[in-house]
Formats: structure tokens, C-alpha cells, sequence
């Protein structure tokens, strides 16, 4: 764990440096993700089981590869009643925020008569990755789901690492209506969904986060489709003043920091007191913590508590443009409205990000490795593509065309140029 200090001498390169190091990308992973790749498209669904044998340790057969749905509703029968409840309450959430998202077609007529427009269509399949690898999660299920729903996709599938699907995983597969489940994970999922394996169909999207492997096939498969994002280790920047409870911040911290071992947490506080109550606290927590393990090396190895006047919180918070940004200080929304940079921000001292990765109704995936500064959370919008329309009268033509054709010489493009004189030379 790092301390920075403003007023010490380096203190804006330092922490500049801090926010730009590389975290997660090992060198070695783009040339096995390559091999893997040119094995699915060569081979398709051969490579894809042997890999799984290979990879994840699980002999499937082609039959075995799809869960169909029988098995679904009986995986999500098996899990507990208040988890099933929780996630239900969840997916009615997520929903009603997403649904808000969605955006209208439109389109108005200009001075020279001319219509021009947008219209808004969902793309006709999606792959979303759910992973396996830590812990279960149902929630990436619903975050990456619903949003396609509610964007109007018609098919959905779901790829997961072939051991067991936890119940959690069925049950919230089963709430958002997907039922389409291949037992396929890492680089090999993410090749099958992008080029097609036996009965696997290619898709037009993939989303969702994973290990390193599964984010390098989502850069090398991008442009045979589209991808959401390239999720880094997750990351959180906690700004908090005195007035909260060390614990409380600690434990937001660790939320994070949980997750992987590359993970960043970072306090923002204006006072060494309270930073050191916040250090304590975290050691206190750690002792207990059923994932001290991940949790200690992220903490050790990325961690950062950062000693400045509160007026300078949202220039530093845009800085380092974190995944998500708790405002835990009096006066949050003002400022909030400073921050240029950040996948989503909770506001407040009782809205902890852990809040947001499950009921609160945004998506948790979210830009990391100061992606914010350019890249916005999975949503709605994410599932739909926008065709602008044009429809020109002769009168509108006439008006504009002219301007077109000295373009189009000025360009040098003669058969653009011949388009559009021969319908100027003879108007229908």
C-alpha cells in the first residue's frame, strides 16, 4: 500500500505514475489466446471440448455441452429461497433503470424539405461470458441479461466454465429468460460465440468480464464482433472525511479489493488521523475476512491512501477515473458534479458501492484501467445500433446536390461527382 502526500515535492508525478501503472495483462497470454482462437475457427467444436478437458479439467460430450432447460428450472429451484427472492428484487430493478435507457427513434424536416432522421434496432444475438473462476456470479448474469432484453434481442447466450453452474447462476439465468447455456469457458467461449462451434452459433456481441484470457479473445475477436468493453481488475476510489466511521470505509475498501488480486482500492481522506483509522480498520477486517487471501495482496500490492484537502478530491478522482467513486462527504452531489471521470459514483455515506453490484438498478460493468475517461457502463444502449435516415424531395436536392458535386471533383471521386450531375442535368 502506497501513501501520497500533497505538498511533497513529487507528489503529482508520483501519483500519476501510480495511476497509469499496468495491472493484470501477464505478456504471455495474447500468444496461448491466439493459439486457442486459431484452434475453435479450424477445428470448432473438437477444440472446443478438448480445450475444456484441457483447460478446466471437465470431459463434456457434444450433448452434454448445452444445459437445456429442464436442467435450468431445476438448478434454479435448488437455490435458497431468500437468494432467489434477492435475485428477483434485483432483476426488477436492473429492469426499471434500463428500460429508462432506452432511447427513441426521432427525425424532424429541414428548410429545404428534407426528412432526416434516426431509428433504433437491438442486434439479433448477444454472447454474454458469466465467469467461474473466484466465486459465482448471478449478478453479472442479470447486469449482462436485462439490458438485452429490455434493448429487444432475441437470443441470448450464456457461456460459463463447464464445472458445475452454481444454483445462484441458474436462478438468475432463470429470472432474466435466458435459456440458451453453453458450459464453455475462457478463451474457447469466447472464440465459439465469436466463430461458431458445432451447435454453437456465432453471435454479433459479447459482453460480460473475465480473466485476463477471456479480455484477450475479446480484443482479438473484435471486428468479427462486437465487444462491450476490455475489463480490467476492478477498482474502487473511496473520497471520505472524518465524519464517517473508519470502519465503514475499510470495508468498502475490501469490497474491491476481494475480487482479485490486482485489484486497486484507493482512500481519499484530508486528514493522517483518519487514514490511519481506515489502515487500522482494514487490518482488523482482513484477520477475519474468508477472502483475506486475494484481498491482502491487493490491498499490499495496490493500494493507496492519498492525504489531500477535500477541494481537490474531484481533480484527483478524475485522474485516476476508477471504476467506481464513493463520495462519503457532506456536500456529495456538488461534488459530483465536478467529476468528468468515473464508471459510476454513489453519493453519500449510506450508498456503498457494494449496494450498486447488485439492487441498485445501474449495471456494474463499468470501464476500468482509467477507461472512464472515454467509455461509459454496460446498459441498454450497448445492445441497440442507430441507422440515420435520409429522405430527399427533388426540391431538396436541387438545393443541396450542387454543393455535393463540387465535393465530390474536389475529392477527386468521378462517379460520386457523375451521381449526382445527372440528376441535376435531368430532374424527374
Amino acid at each position: 500500500m502506497r501513501r501520497f502526500h500533497v505538498g511533497e515535492p513529487a507528489f503529482d508525478a508520483d501519483l500519476a505514475a501510480y495511476a497509469r501503472a499496468p495491472r493484470g495483462m501477464p505478456q504471455a497470454v495474447e500468444a496461448t489466446v491466439t493459439a486457442i482462437i486459431a484452434a475453435v475457427r479450424e477445428r470448432g467444436l473438437e477444440a472446443v471440448l478438448r480445450l475444456g478437458a484441457e483447460l478446466d479439467g471437465v470431459t463434456l460430450t457434444e450433448s452434454e455441452l448445452r444445459l437445456d432447460e429442464g436442467a435450468i428450472a431445476a438448478g434454479a429451484k435448488a437455490c435458497p429461497a431468500d437468494v432467489r427472492q434477492a435475485l428477483r428484487l434485483a432483476a426488477q430493478r436492473i429492469d426499471a433503470y434500463h428500460q429508462r435507457l432506452r432511447p427513441e427513434d426521432g427525425g424532424f424536416t429541414d428548410a429545404e424539405g428534407i426528412k432526416l432522421g434516426w431509428r433504433w434496432t437491438p442486434l439479433d444475438a448477444v454472447g454474454i461470458y458469466v465467469p467461474g473462476g473466484r466465486a459465482a456470479y448471478p449478478s453479472t448474469v442479470l447486469m449482462n441479461a436485462i439490458p438485452a432484453k429490455v434493448a429487444g434481442v432475441k437470443r441470448i447466450a450464456m457461456a460459463s466454465p463447464p464445472a458445475r453452474l452454481d444454483p445462484a447462476v441458474l436462478a438468475a439465468a432463470h429470472e432474466a429468460g435466458v435459456t440458451e447455456i453453453w458450459r464453455v469457458g475462457g478463451a474457447q467461449a469466447v472464440a465459439a460465440l465469436a466463430y461458431g462451434a458445432g451447435p454453437i452459433q456465432p453471435v454479433d456481441k459479447i459482453v460480460g468480464p473475465g480473466n485476463a484470457y477471456v479480455t484477450a479473445a475479446k480484443r482479438q475477436v473484435f471486428g468479427q464482433v462486437g465487444i462491450d468493453s476490455l475489463a480490467g481488475p476492478s477498482e474502487i476510489l473511496v473520497v471520505a472525511d472524518t465524519a464517517n466511521d473508519p470502519a465503514w470505509i475499510a470495508a468498502d475498501l475490501l469490497s474491491q479489493a476481494e475480487h482479485d488480486p490486482d485489484a486497486r482500492a484507493v482512500l481519499i481522506t484530508d486528514t493522517a488521523a483518519f487514514a490511519d483509522q481506515v489502515e487500522a480498520e482494514i487490518g482488523r477486517q482482513l484477520s477475519a475476512l474468508p477472502t483475506r487471501q486475494v484481498a491482502e495482496a491487493a490491498w499490499r500490492d495496490h493500494g493507496a491512501v492519498i492525504i489531500a484537502p477535500l477541494a481537490r478530491a474531484a481533480e484527483l478522482a478524475n485522474l485516476l477515473a476508477p471504476e467506481h467513486l464513493e463520495l462519503a462527504v457532506d456536500g456529495a452531489e456538488k461534488m459530483a458534479a465536478e467529476i468528468r471521470h468515473a464508471g459510476a459514483i454513489f453519493l453519500g455515506r449510506h450508498t456503498p458501492e457494494a449496494l450498486g453490484d447488485y439492487v441498485a438498478g445501474p449495471n456494474h460493468v463499468l470501464p476500468t484501467n482509467r477507461a472512464a475517461r472515454y467509455a461509459s457502463g454496460l446498459s441498454t444502449l450497448d445492445f441497440l445500433k442507430r441507422s440515420s435516415l435520409t429522405s430527399c424531395p427533388p426540391a431538396g436536392f436541387a438545393a443541396i446536390a450542387p454543393a455535393a458535386h463540387i465535393l465530390a471533383e474536389a475529392e477527386g471521386l468521378p462517379a460520386h461527382a457523375l451521381s449526382l450531375a445527372l440528376r441535376l442535368a435531368n430532374p424527374a
